[in-house]
């Protein structure tokens, strides 16, 4: 089907405004007083958590559970994210930014209504899409942790309680134990000390 020259200026403006997410700081940081992320940088890993969750929730729609992830927090490019204290004296205006946006895009129907979806949390994939959403923040305070924020410690703890599916519950539990860098060091591997693998070499 053939596109109309207006829809493809559309999608032009969509990429740019999309672009804005990489340069909008995540607000909470400020307050705990280390780390720097962007909303984007929120948003990929939210996808990865919530594709992770979808997969252990076979009942699930994995499709709808990874668009929602990656739309939750879109409309933060025009309302700028606002954590959970500036929310408490001026509430965002997200579902306005979504609308307007949905007005300027051929697909903005779809978009709109996943946000709604995911906002209501009546749904299963809403409920693990939030819940992919507290776990990327839960991380977040790991890693700040680990770093030596005390502070980091007891946000992570709130963090954990705010977890409503069984998936979501589980990974946090192992998110509370795991060290962030435990994925790629460990100090009895010899390759961190002089660089030897433990399976002998080929001779050459």
């Amino acid at each position: 089907m053939k596109k109309a020259k207006k829809d493809f200026q559309a999608i032009a403006n969509f990429i740019f405004e999309a672009g804005i997410l990489s340069k909008t700081p995540r607000s909470g940081l400020w307050f705990l007083g280390t780390g720097e992320q962007s909303v984007s940088e929120h948003l990929l890993r939210t996808a990865y958590i919530a594709y992770a969750l979808a997969y252990l929730t076979p009942k699930a729609d994995r499709n709808k559970i990874v668009l929602m992830a990656i739309f939750h927090d879109l409309g933060e490019g025009r309302t700028s994210d606002l954590n959970y204290v500036h929310q408490r004296y001026g509430r965002l205006s997200e579902s306005h930014a979504i609308d307007d946006l949905a007005k300027t895009i051929p697909f903005g129907p779809e978009i709109k209504k996943l946000y709604q979806e995911e906002q209501a949390r009546t749904s299963l994939e809403a409920r693990l899409t939030k819940d992919a959403d507290q776990l990327e923040w839960l991380a977040t305070m790991r890693e700040e942790e680990m770093k030596g924020n005390a502070k980091a410690k007891k946000w992570a703890e709130i963090t954990f309680r705010r977890l409503k599916t069984s998936a979501g519950k589980k990974i946090g539990s192992f998110l509370m134990k795991t060290h962030p860098d435990g994925w790629w060091f460990n100090e009895k591997d010899r390759w961190f000390v002089n660089r030897e693998e433990k399976h002998k070499k080929w001779k050459t």
